[in-house]
């Protein structure tokens, strides 16, 4: 494995570069500092909301390209480099689907806040660890603003509870598993693939100079843009199927293994 020829980094964070505790290591923050001294590109790319995103990469925030809300959102310090929305009839169409199902929680989510319909102590705790900015609402259908992802969220299985409801809009929007517990929807274009292509041909990256690291299946179009596309060992089914490589478990610094050796 030549690694030689990399020019960028991409990881995803929850279950890859962040631990089971949602922590990045200060292991990472020390190899980030090498990779910045090579003029190695670092970026984040998660489904989280940007300010998430850069409260937990707070140190190094003006020196990265981030890639938020499943690649509806590419900011670059406190420039848009793009956003790619939903149109407000898909908006209620996915609300209205939503509605009647048990014990699923939907999250309305644009570009500098979030807005929820459940005030519940488990369902805040929950929510503060993915959104530094939300707000609820009684009618998610009156939020007017852009709004650049859907996130559902199920406490016990979104793969079995949620999934199977709304893969149908899958003909005219992007669906996904994003995480043991949500199902993100997007825009056809928001995801993180189309969004990683945008940021490697605006620095003019090839397949053989990136570095793709996920564990999900929001992860699989960024990685099929690489030639060095890393899946965890706690990564999905689909994720490990499909990634060129294997790393170790975010709890066993699986990310941090392998820039150790791109340095």
């Amino acid at each position: 494995m030549d690694l030689s020829q990399i020019k960028m980094v991409v990881t995803d964070m929850d279950g890859t570069l962040l631990n089971s505790k949602h922590e990045v290591s200060p292991r990472f923050f020390e190899i980030f500092e090498e990779l910045k001294k090579k003029d190695i590109i670092f970026v984040a790319a998660s489904g989280r909301q940007y300010n998430s995103m850069v409260d937990k990469l707070a140190p190094i925030k003006d020196d990265i390209v981030v890639i938020a809300e499943n690649g509806a959102l590419i900011k670059h310090q406190d420039e848009v480099l793009l956003t790619t929305p939903i149109d407000k009839e898909e908006v209620d169409r996915i609300l209205d689907i939503v509605k009647p199902l048990k014990n699923v929680h939907p999250v309305i989510c644009a570009q500098y806040n979030a807005y929820a319909n459940d005030a519940s102590d488990a369902f805040l705790t929950m929510l503060r660890e993915y959104y530094s900015e939300f707000d609820i609402v009684k009618d998610q259908t009156t939020v007017d603003t852009e709004v650049l992802k859907i996130a559902i969220y199920h406490f016990e299985d979104s793969e079995k509870y949620i999934y199977p409801f709304v893969q149908h809009l899958e003909d005219s929007l992007k669906v996904k598993v994003s995480g043991a517990n949500w199902v993100d929807i997007s825009h056809q274009n928001a995801h993180k693939g189309y969004a990683l292509q945008k940021v490697m041909d605006q620095y003019k990256i090839d397949a053989h100079q990136v570095m793709v690291f996920g564990d999900y299946n929001n992860d699989l179009e960024m990685m099929q843009l690489s030639n060095f596309s890393f899946a965890m060992a706690n990564a999905h089914p689909n994720v490990l199927k499909n990634a060129k490589y294997t790393t170790l478990s975010n709890n066993e610094f699986g990310v941090e293994q392998v820039l150790e050796k791109l340095l």
